[in-house]
């Protein structure tokens, strides 16, 4: 994509913005480069740094721009295309056209970038720039500032980062605009999978079908397709199982739009027509702990009380079938909850899936008024701050049987108060459920993005039927 994702005047007042929050020296925003797979011309799928999307919007490789706070201009660095280029990309405009349709005034080869920063360096002017994540960026940066990879880190910003989150985390009607086509192209990509699996399908046969969905609305996948049988791992890319009767499909699945804002959904579902007396038991408990923090949602509760008051419900649930026992609040208070709930209750989404995420976690899901917990299943709450209107989000409560924390818990006698072991020791087999959807914080409460998509044990079993 050659033309910037939206108009011009958007990333000219963007960057306005993100210059009146910084006082001195330069601002490096580094786009991607293509990467190899396995040979040098053999790249992977090119993906464009989502914060250089933000503020440049050029959806191509080899790009970086300088913003100099201190002589108020901006520079945009790249190579013009070589007639060798051109045989095999066809024609590409000159850098200083694609400077000129995002409102940058002036261009510059990526080779002068380097004379650039040294000068700046030599006049001990600060170089801001952000977490790089990329190996060959990490690579460029350090012979640019003449320093090692390791030392890297004393170049990075934390006054640049705090205020590209504090620009980026709220989005702008634009972007949910695209973030719900982003979530409804998602939710006709679970659609498929729920309407389409049979006893005796391999994982695979239905995963692809759940990708043809993205790439047939003009997007891609915004992450790997989870969607498993063995639903207790909660990574599990694995696909090589066949789906079977009585089994329950997982899938984790979510679309970005060529504009490249994400969608991010989760349904478990039976192989079957219907789910079993326990599987229903159990989706029932997930799906009342979604609908109560859904509920909470709005500007001004911490996101760490909304995960707090969903664990408590998870555990009301799973007490109610014999699960666990005692006071929920209790419970959660002491973390016996993380035996069937192991992660966070949800993360920021937006142009990356787990929005921000290379920008570092305590900056993006915490303040400086609530910091990360260290402890487990608390450590793995991607976001605890405050909530704010214009905030993205999901909310994806789970429940995660995994025989070998059952197993390492009952030998240490680990919360014996709160869990039922026997009765546990029962559901080995039984597998994970999550349910997930995405919303945007309003004025008021929340609004879910995207289209609806079924969730109710009634709503999954008539489609499972049909």
């Amino acid at each position: 994509m050659n033309q910037p994702i939206f108009d011009r005047e958007v990333y000219i007042q963007r960057r306005r913005q993100l210059r009146s929050t910084l006082t001195n020296g330069l601002i490096l925003l580094l786009g991607n480069e293509d990467s190899s797979m396995n040979y040098k011309d053999n790249c992977y799928p090119f993906r464009q740094d989502s914060t250089f999307l933000y503020y440049v919007g050029i959806d191509q490789p080899g790009l970086a721009t300088i913003i100099d706070l201190d002589e108020n201009k901006e520079i945009l660095f790249g190579e013009n295309a070589s007639i060798d280029d051109i045989i095999w990309t066809g024609p590409q405009p000159q850098i200083q056209e694609l400077a000129d349709s995002i409102g940058i005034a002036a261009s510059d080869n990526l080779a002068k970038l380097a004379t650039l920063l040294a000068a700046a360096r030599k006049a001990q002017r600060p170089v801001h720039i952000l977490p790089p994540y990329r190996p060959e960026n990490k690579i460029k940066l350090a012979t640019w500032l003449n320093t090692s990879i390791a030392q890297l880190q004393e170049f990075v910003s934390e006054k640049l980062i705090r205020s590209v989150v504090a620009q980026r985390e709220i989005k702008e009607e634009r972007e949910i605009h695209e973030m719900d086509k982003a979530v409804s192209i998602s939710a006709d990509m679970h659609l498929a999978a729920i309407q389409n699996a049979r006893p005796g399908m391999k994982e695979y046969e239905l995963a692809a079908q759940v990708e043809a969905i993205a790439l047939a609305n003009y997007g891609r996948l915004s992450y790997p397709v989870i969607l498993t049988i063995n639903g207790q791992t909660l990574h599990n890319h694995y696909h090589g199982n066949t789906i079977q009767d009585g089994h329950m499909v997982l899938v984790d699945a979510g679309a970005e739009t060529s504009m490249h804002y994400a969608g991010d959904l989760t349904r478990t579902f039976p192989v079957g027509k219907q789910f079993t007396t326990r599987q229903r038991e159990l989706y029932n408990v997930v799906l009342n702990s979604l609908d109560h923090a859904v509920s909470l949602l709005r500007p001004g509760i911490q996101y760490k009380e909304v995960h707090t008051q969903a664990c408590i419900k998870l555990v009301e649930g799973l007490t109610a079938v014999g699960l666990m026992k005692g006071d929920a609040t209790a419970a959660v208070a002491a973390g016996a909850h993380t035996m069937f709930f192991q992660c966070g209750l949800g993360h920021m989404i937006g142009l990356d899936v787990h929005d921000m995420e290379d920008l570092g976690e305590p900056l993006v899901g915490y303040d400086d008024q609530l910091k990360k917990s260290k402890e487990f299943g608390w450590k793995s709450l991607r976001l605890g701050k405050a909530l704010k209107a214009g905030f993205t989000l999901t909310v994806e409560p789970g429940i995660y049987i995994i025989p070998e924390l059952i197993d390492r818990w009952k030998t240490e006698q680990k919360h014996t108060s709160f869990i039922n072991y026997d009765l546990l020791n029962e559901y080995r087999t039984f597998g994970g459920i999550r349910i997930e959807d995405n919303f945007v914080i309003t004025e008021t409460g929340s609004k879910k993005l995207g289209k609806s998509l079924p969730k109710s044990l009634e709503e999954i079993e008539t489609l499972r039927k049909g």
